[in-house]
């Protein structure tokens, strides 16, 4: 969801902007979320008790390789980064459920650093951290460099901002690549994860991204919590895939985004897991495994319907969730998402989903 960092450069007029939206909406808001809402423990989730993987292929497909960040420490700047848990697991359920095994890597190999986000954990992301297969997987990370690239059908490569500093000019990261792709195998890679696609030539001395249609974490979603990230990362992910020749599928901020050309596929950011995941299912040649979709997902769907075809759409979404059993959505993450609206000076839109709020509670 959203990381925030200390920033270095905002003007007055900005957080005082802030600071009155924050406050003229606080009290309201909480209104609009029902206080006796029962949430269960999903700390304790195991994996046995995802029906997801209950109701999975049984049959063995083969192995999809995950990498990771080793990156612990954004440049110069002190922040502390790592790879995006919720990125990880939600596609390495996705893999298993639908046959494959996953292996996870690393640059460096060994015990990656994480950043979990308590606000966008789900049930799929604490099952991760409860599953001790693949927790021993990711604390024994291998190192991209005996990585055995003959053992898989696909690549995926997690998002986190470290990825941003040992992806690009990882030399095995930069082989398997342009061998994957080039052999027709999945390459795929979500929100800053696509920094592995950066400085990959193909055999024929073409960059790999030439005119490749592709997507990653924006400069605008970038820019929205790191004003400097510029000078942290020293080039900012979108502009370094167009650079270097993709054509590049801009969506909404922070709401999902999947583009796909041929075997490659990319993600926008975190929002996108699904849609890569079982976007690279389809391209290994199955059918996705049927899945409920997340709260989560469905809040999304709401946004990007109100985006696409204006509010009374996004109403007419949440009426059908309200009156049905086995749809839900996170009325938090609506909120979340009117800050991320006020954060871009979009005020009409930001009232507009507090208005959503408001008719959800009513309805």
């Amino acid at each position: 969801m959203l990381k925030k960092y200390p920033k270095t450069k905002i003007t007055l007029v900005s957080l005082m902007g802030l600071i009155i939206i924050l406050v003229a909406f606080v009290f309201w808001l909480r209104g609009l979320i029902p206080a006796n809402t029962i949430q269960k423990d999903l700390t304790i989730t195991k994996p046995q008790e995802l029906v997801y993987l209950s109701e999975g292929v049984k049959e063995h497909r083969g192995k999809i390789l995950a990498v990771v960040t080793s990156t612990d420490i954004m440049g110069a700047s002190g922040k502390v980064t790592g790879y995006e848990l919720t990125e990880l697991a939600r596609a390495y359920y996705v893999f298993k459920a639908n046959g494959f095994d996953v292996d996870i890597a690393s640059p460096k190999g060994g015990k990656p650093p994480v950043v979990i986000d308590d606000d966008d954990m789900g049930k799929f992301d604490y099952a991760f951290l409860n599953d001790t297969i693949a927790q021993q997987k990711v604390d024994h990370s291998i190192a991209m460099a005996d990585v055995d690239a003959t053992q898989y059908q696909a690549v995926y490569f997690v998002g986190g901002k470290g990825a941003m500093f040992d992806f690009p000019e990882n030399a095995a990261i930069k082989s398997l690549v342009s061998n994957y792709y080039q052999s027709g195998k999945v390459v795929g890679a979500v929100c800053h994860g696509p920094a592995a696609l950066v400085n990959v030539t193909l055999d024929d001395g073409t960059p790999l991204l030439a005119n490749k249609t592709v997507v990653s974490f924006t400069n605008e979603e970038e820019f929205l919590l790191i004003p400097d990230a510029k000078e942290i990362f020293g080039f900012l992910l979108q502009d370094k895939l167009i650079e270097q020749g993709a054509n590049f599928e801009t969506g909404y901020v922070y709401l999902d985004n999947m583009v796909q050309d041929g075997n490659l596929v990319t993600g926008q950011n975190p929002w996108s897991v699904w849609s890569v995941a079982e976007a690279m299912i389809e391209q290994l040649g199955y059918l996705p495994v049927k899945r409920q979709n997340t709260s989560e997902e469905n809040t999304i769907d709401i946004l990007i319907a109100y985006e696409e075809k204006g509010i009374q759409q996004a109403k007419a979404k949440i009426t059908s969730m309200l009156t049905s059993d086995e749809q839900s959505f996170d009325r938090i993450l609506l909120v979340v998402h009117t800050m991320v609206y006020a954060m871009q000076w979009e005020i009409g839109k930001s009232i507009d989903v507090l208005r959503l709020l408001s008719f959800a509670d009513n309805d």
